[in-house]
């Protein structure tokens, strides 16, 4: 069974859009974040997780601040506002960790992936 479901994972992976795989892979980041559980506390699982988040944003920093990326300069602005307050929050979250910074990174790229997806939320 275990078998199959690694051969389904590795065809998805290659079937997806650019999009889809930005928003995968943060939601994939959300998803390490969240199993620290409530009680966050300073150890190898906390910064595996944050180094993992941190790894996701500046890929994803890079590729939309670039010069020749096709967004608009508003999202390419947005984008580098967005990516500095993660790396801020991830380095605080290192020295301090709470639940409360976790849980912003969390939302953050919950809502970042729901937006690749196409869906904008309630109100847009």
């Amino acid at each position: 069974m275990q078998y199959a479901a690694n051969a389904y994972a590795k065809v998805a992976r290659v079937a997806l859009s650019p999009r889809e795989a930005e928003a995968a892979v943060l939601l994939k980041a959300a998803g390490r974040l969240q199993a620290l559980g409530p009680k966050v506390e300073m150890g190898a699982a906390l910064n595996e997780a944050l180094t993992f988040n941190q790894r996701v944003w500046t890929i994803l920093a890079s590729a939309a601040t670039e010069p020749s990326s096709p967004l608009p300069v508003e999202v390419r602005n947005g984008m580098a506002q967005l990516s500095t307050y993660v790396f801020h929050t991830i380095v605080d979250a290192m020295i301090e960790p709470t639940a409360e910074k976790i849980e912003s990174l969390v939302s953050l790229n919950n809502h970042i992936a729901a937006g690749l997806q196409g869906d904008a939320g309630p109100g847009a």
